[in-house]
């Protein structure tokens, strides 16, 4: 078994979650949120955000808009839409029971 297969679908499984966290505090463009999940060493690229960002969007849970750059072509700004606070929420709490059970469970003698 590989374990940077294993590794590369848990963090998968939680990219939505995190991109959604990093833009509840404010608005940003694609860059920034790359930026903050590497600095938190979750592994990402551009090809898997990019798509994850339109299919967000899509779904009504993040808006954008274009702002001008002083160093080259306008940004695309997203940020979460009202729907996308709730959804954050309900993902929220979701996150905390699950880390509680894989908590308790891993933990256990």
């Amino acid at each position: 078994m590989n374990i940077e297969n294993t590794k590369a679908q848990m963090r998968k499984g939680v990219l939505e979650f995190c991109i959604l966290s990093v833009l509840k505090e404010k608005d940003a463009y694609t860059s920034e949120i790359l930026d903050t999940l590497k600095n938190a060493k979750l592994l990402v690229v551009e090809g898997t955000v990019y798509p994850l960002l339109t299919r967000l969007k899509n779904d009504g849970l993040l808006i954008y808009r274009w702002e001008e750059s002083t160093s080259g072509p306008p940004r695309k700004y997203y940020g979460l839409t009202e729907e996308g606070q709730t959804f954050l929420q309900e993902l929220n709490s979701t996150w905390k029971e699950l880390s509680d059970a894989v908590h308790l469970i891993t933990n256990q003698n």
